[in-house]
């Protein structure tokens, strides 16, 4: 995968809040987290460079992107922090203001037509049987039409983590979407299973948020 692009431009959106949330978050001296980012640029090219370009209409190329990201940053700490740590690490340098209203956008058209048709074609694209740093998912809609629930047999993310032997921080990754359904402000999300902790697959469910009437 070339640096230059989609993968560049993630950089130069979250290095900061991935920096400063080092110091606010995980106990980090400023001094150490600007040697920390130092370090976790050329590591995040070299994980770059070492994936394979993403076909088209994979939607799953921005989470191996982020993957990247968060790993260069975990292997370039001195300190290693928990994985309590890092979920919350994650959570709070991702979901900067940026962040908070590219899930806003996306929640508006949660369930709508246009938002199940691409999940139709995601499904069927069964990415990971030809680049195994994608995904495979089903689409299982819920019989009372309260949401759906995007099923995946495949995690790009625990294949990356497993080579560069940091699986134990898969979890910090998975816990972003609780935060990311509730910026959205459409769906509340419930999740039974993760193959980060040994399920049989990861059930990412989405349910439509009761709507309040008012006279």
């Amino acid at each position: 995968m070339k640096y230059a692009g989609m993968p560049m431009g993630m950089w130069a959106l979250f290095h900061r809040s991935f920096r400063e949330k080092l110091v606010s978050v995980c106990g980090f001296s400023q001094t150490a987290a600007a040697e920390t980012e130092k370090k976790a640029l050329p590591r995040y090219k070299e994980i770059i460079a070492s994936l394979p370009e993403f076909e088209k209409g994979d939607r799953f190329k921005m989470n191996i992107v982020n993957c990247a990201m968060l790993a260069a940053f975990y292997l370039s700490m001195e300190r290693k922090p928990t994985v309590e740590q890092m979920t919350e690490y994650y959570r709070a340098a991702m979901m900067i203001t940026p962040m908070k209203l590219f899930c806003r956008m996306a929640g508006k058209q949660k369930f709508s037509k246009k938002d199940v048709q691409g999940m139709e074609a995601t499904a069927a694209l069964n990415a990971a049987d030809r680049n195994p740093y994608s995904w495979n998912m089903e689409l299982l809609p819920y019989p009372d039409g309260s949401g759906y629930e995007a099923r995946f047999s495949k995690c790009g993310i625990c294949t990356l983590m497993r080579e560069l032997g940091i699986f134990e921080i898969v979890p910090a990754m998975c816990a972003l979407d609780y935060a990311m359904s509730e910026a959205g402000g459409a769906s509340d999300f419930v999740r039974r299973y993760t193959l980060a902790s040994g399920g049989p697959y990861c059930d990412c469910g989405y349910k439509k948020k009761a709507r309040i009437e008012t006279c």
